[in-house]
């Protein structure tokens, strides 16, 4: 196994658990490091497929550089977008969950209070 076969098995992981986290948590704050968890995975795949090609003898390309680190730099803007978006929707609402995601409250009979 070589090196750009491991970093496209990364990335591939990294997606799955970014998709898993994005459906399965409904706590915004995770919702958005999952998806940042993603965009790394798809970098990092992009990334992968980009030196396989340049491994098999085809000269290297820029562009699959450039856009992965625009893609960075988007992803960075984004996560601020949203992390303050997170902040306004704490502060409205008191909770970090969106009203119909929110998880129900434990009864007595969970073993709650």
């Amino acid at each position: 196994m070589n090196a750009v076969t491991l970093a496209g098995l990364g990335g591939a992981v990294l997606i799955g658990l970014g998709l898993f986290g994005l459906v399965a948590h409904p706590h915004l704050l995770r919702k958005i490091i999952a998806f940042n968890v993603l965009g790394g995975g798809v970098f990092l795949l992009f990334g992968a497929i980009a030196r396989r090609g340049a491994a098999a003898g085809i000269g290297a390309d820029p562009v699959p550089q450039a856009l992965v680190i625009t893609g960075i730099v988007v992803a960075f803007s984004a996560t601020a977008l949203a992390v303050a978006l997170l902040v306004r929707v704490v502060a409205e609402t008191g909770r970090p969950f969106f009203p119909g995601d929110a998880p129900a409250a434990p009864s007595e009979q969970d073993g709650g209070i």
